[in-house]
């Protein structure tokens, strides 16, 4: 049986909802984030919607103000270019330890993974696919036996998820995706290091540049 997206809390709701706004410039930079207005919009209490900000906050998609709440931050091209190097030479890093380190067992379930996503794809789930696509991910990390670059990685991955998430509804981007992905796997499962950090780091590449098509505002 295929695996469904996970079930989502109030919370996850109301953030997921905020950050797409956010990168989509539905709202706008130095916008107050109300807790009154936003649980009336989702018809919800206040304590999810300030978790939910809180949360935003955390990954540098709102900046709190002492007294006054939080607004949304300005995020422009410049900025987004260094998170996705950094996002880049991690991701890359962690296919390079993957392909010298993984077990036979490793690479099953990075094929597992793999195969779970391609599924996802040619039926055009995206939240499916987006659940399955980290979990490709951190499968990754996972085998390259590095714990702490892996929470690393994690850490900033978290920064650019809202940006990941969105690159999902440009045309034809699931399959793109997962063509990418393949590369990447084969690399690892030849044990080619060098391929296994340059097809991800292109990977990461492209989604950077998915990311302009649903957010023009942040081109180059």
């Amino acid at each position: 049986m295929a695996p469904k997206p996970k079930r989502m809390t109030a919370v996850d709701r109301v953030r997921l909802a905020l950050a797409d706004e956010i990168v989509r410039g539905v709202i706008g930079p130095g916008v107050p984030l109300d807790e009154a207005s936003i649980a009336q919009r989702f018809e919800v209490s206040r304590t999810p919607v300030r978790e939910a900000i809180r949360q935003l906050e955390a990954i540098g998609f709102a900046e709190a103000r002492p007294h006054r709440g939080a607004v949304v931050p300005l995020f422009t091209p410049e900025k987004l270019n260094e998170i996705f190097l950094v996002m880049a030479e991690l991701e890359a890093l962690c296919a390079r330890l993957a392909a010298e380190a993984a077990t036979e067992a490793d690479k099953r379930k990075l094929v597992e993974a793999h195969e779970a996503c391609r599924d996802a794809a040619h039926e055009g789930d995206v939240a499916l696919y987006y659940d399955l696509n980290i979990r490709f991910h951190e499968t990754i990390y996972a085998i390259g036996h590095n714990s702490f670059l892996a929470e690393v990685t994690v850490g900033v991955r978290n920064r650019v998820a809202p940006f990941r998430r969105a690159q999902f509804q440009s045309l034809g981007r699931l399959v793109r995706s997962v063509e990418e992905h393949e590369a990447v796997v084969a690399a690892i499962l030849a044990g080619d290091a060098d391929t296994a950090a340059a097809t991800m780091r292109d990977h990461l590449g492209y989604v950077r540049t998915s990311v302009d098509k649903v957010a023009p505002a942040l081109g180059n």
